[in-house]
């Protein structure tokens, strides 16, 4: 666990501080560091629960008495390390604005409608060759008032689980064409063109159900099994 590349030198990691970013200013370390040691259930621990993840979880339009608004779609994909291999029993949440761009959140007070049968929240574990899927609502764009007129693009949050408490991949995935990437600091934070690239989703007809859902295609590459994933951009 000891490895963990340097978030400096890495243009696909955004700087802990980015002036677009209003936020990042009271939530970046100002301080150096101080490493802890690793104890034995930091780097073999905790057990998550995996057998307690059940199929309907990967579905966020089945966990309420009925449907909920919005366009359904499939969101599948690979965890793979740097060499392609696949990582298996990886635990990977979801969670989301519903179609209106709404979070089920107090502190969410967009004056857009909550949809009673959408959560936005789901969970999968990868099977033995990197895989999952989801069946989900495409969300919609919403204000945060970070800037003037500032709308965030739709996006699914991603949280990835290893081993460990210490292996936690934390990331967000965006849709392809959206017009608010050239306006988004949080999308832009990531200096690196082709890293930024790397969270837009593709549209994959072969993923798409015929006549009930468009499929996206998103995989996630971690750097080494043994390494500590670093952290992507990430909003409240």
């Amino acid at each position: 666990m000891g490895l963990i590349y340097p978030r400096e030198s890495a243009l696909a990691h955004p700087s802990n501080a980015y002036e677009g970013y209003r936020s990042t200013a009271k939530r970046h370390p100002k301080r150096p560091l101080v490493i802890l040691p690793h104890t034995l259930s930091e780097v073999t621990g905790p057990v998550y629960g995996h057998e307690i993840v059940r199929p309907e979880d990967a579905d966020l339009t089945l966990q309420h008495a009925g449907e909920p608004l919005g366009e359904r779609i499939i969101v599948s994909g690979r965890v793979l390390d740097e060499d392609g291999r696949p990582v298996p029993d990886t635990l990977l949440e979801v969670w989301q604005a519903n179609a209106a761009g709404r979070y089920v959140h107090v502190a969410d007070q967009h004056p857009a409608p909550l949809d009673p049968n959408f959560s936005g929240a789901g969970r999968v574990v990868t099977d033995a060759e990197g895989r999952y899927r989801f069946v989900t609502i495409k969300p919609g764009a919403y204000p945060w008032r970070n800037h003037h007129n500032a709308w965030r693009p739709a996006h699914i949050h991603f949280s990835l689980f290893g081993p460990s408490y210490l292996s936690r991949l934390v990331t967000q995935m965006y849709f392809p064409g959206d017009p608010l990437f050239p306006f988004d600091p949080i999308f832009n934070s990531v200096t690196d063109e082709k890293a930024r690239n790397r969270m837009i989703s593709r549209f994959d007809l072969d993923t798409t159900h015929p006549e009930w859902a468009l499929g996206f295609v998103f995989d996630i590459v971690v750097r080494g099994r043994n390494a500590t994933p670093m952290e992507e951009p990430h909003d409240d």
